[in-house]
């Protein structure tokens, strides 16, 4: 029994052994159309490495022929299960663009925006993968809205689109934090807030968003030159104003109204000495 055993081990080892040579020999020396073969084959049992070197080898000379269609097909199925996320996004996304009439054209959108999703890091890193999945998927459903797929791309959609909108909060509280060490920040938070507001209507973090973007306005306020402060006074009472028409019961609404004071108070500071300003102009001309 052992006996047997042994001698089944060692036929798949050598059947192994004898497929690597195989692959090895076509790879380097076969025709073509003997690559081709093998990449099928390779893709067929699940060897997607192997299948891809052979793809990127034979792709020039199949451009423009009809087995192309299945190559660009198997190259980004096969780098969506080697995990290569962005470059199989970016070869399905191909797929439908150069195959508009092909019956895996639906299947290639989804998946492209799929990949561009799964190779989507976390919000606070590089959101380019986030904002093609974005897109790709917004695209998918504005084509394919009968498809199978679309309670699946809606709710994707909707994850990557959360993703980006905290990752837009984010950026403009850590610009309203690092402001104490560069002014330019304030100005940069407050663009920032605005954005967010303006981008994502009816985003959770709406309140907050509009508490941080008053005390950005206040904050800048009080660290520029009265000869700026004017302008800037009108815009931060301008951002209390706003947050308490919408939140009229803010949670930051104490806060809020202590800020309110400050900027009115530095108001009337500015004025009278604008008042002075002009009265002593006026005296030099006479």
């Amino acid at each position: 029994m052992q006996k047997i055993k042994n001698l089944a081990c060692l036929f798949v080892l050598s059947l192994l052994l004898f497929s690597c040579g195989e692959y090895q020999k076509v790879l380097n020396k076969g025709t073509s159309e003997e690559q081709y073969k093998m990449a099928v084959k390779m893709y067929e049992i699940q060897k997607y490495s192997k299948a891809l070197r052979l793809f990127e080898k034979i792709r020039p000379t199949y451009r423009g022929k009809p087995q192309m269609e299945r190559i660009q097909f198997m190259m980004a199925q096969s780098n969506f299960n080697e995990k290569n996320y962005t470059t199989a996004g970016y070869h399905f996304d191909r797929f439908t663009k150069n195959y508009p009439k092909s019956s895996k054209k639906e299947e290639a959108a989804f998946l492209s925006a799929y990949s561009y999703k799964l190779a989507s890091p976390r919000f606070s890193i590089d959101p380019t993968d986030t904002n093609k999945a974005l897109e790709s998927f917004q695209s998918f459903i504005n084509t394919y809205p009968n498809s199978d797929k679309i309670d699946e791309a809606n709710q994707y959609y909707t994850e990557i689109r959360a993703k980006l909108e905290k990752k837009s909060f984010e950026i403009a509280k850590t610009y309203y934090r690092t402001a104490g060490y560069d002014l330019r920040n304030y100005k940069a938070a407050i663009q920032a807030f605005d954005n967010l507001l303006e981008d994502y209507l009816g985003t959770k973090y709406k309140e907050e968003a509009l508490y941080f973007r008053l005390k950005a306005a206040h904050d800048f306020v009080l660290e520029s030159t009265d000869r700026r402060k004017p302008e800037r006074i009108e815009d931060a009472i301008g951002a209390y104003d706003k947050l308490k028409k919408v939140f009229p019961e803010s949670q930051y609404l104490e806060d809020s109204d202590l800020m309110l004071a400050t900027l009115h108070k530095e108001k009337t500071r500015i004025d009278a000495l604008i008042a002075k300003r002009k009265e002593f102009e006026n005296l030099q001309k006479k």
